[in-house]
C-alpha cells in the first residue's frame, strides 16, 4: 500500500503532525526540505502555514509538494512540555 496523507494539523515553526491512511502518525519537521525555488516561499511561516490536503501529501498554493513516500519515511520528531524540539527514530 502506499502512504497516503489523510489528516494534517501546525504544530510550530515547521513542524506539522500528518496522520497517514495506514495509521501512523507523527510530527515531521519540513525546514530540511525548504530550500529552492518552490519552497523558497514557505520559509515565511505565514505562507507555510496555508498547506492543504491535495490528493496524498500536503501541498501548499504555489505547487509546492513533498511526496507521500518522503513524508512516510521521515524521521518523527517530539516537542516536549517546553517547546523544546527533539527528534526520534
Amino acid at each position: 500500500m502506499l502512504p497516503s496523507v489523510t489528516k494534517a494539523k501546525y504544530v510550530k515553526d515547521y513542524l506539522i503532525e500528518v496522520k497517514f491512511n495506514d495509521g501512523t502518525k507523527k510530527i515531521i519537521d519540513f525546514e530540511g526540505w525548504l530550500s529552492g525555488p518552490v519552497f523558497k516561499p514557505l520559509r515565511n511561516k505565514d505562507y507555510f502555514k496555508k498547506f492543504f490536503i491535495d490528493g496524498p501529501t500536503i501541498a501548499w498554493p504555489n505547487g509546492a509538494d513533498i511526496a507521500p513516500e518522503t513524508l512516510y519515511a521521515a524521521a518523527a520528531v517530539e516537542v516536549g512540555p517546553n517547546q523544546k524540539i527533539r527528534r526520534t527514530a
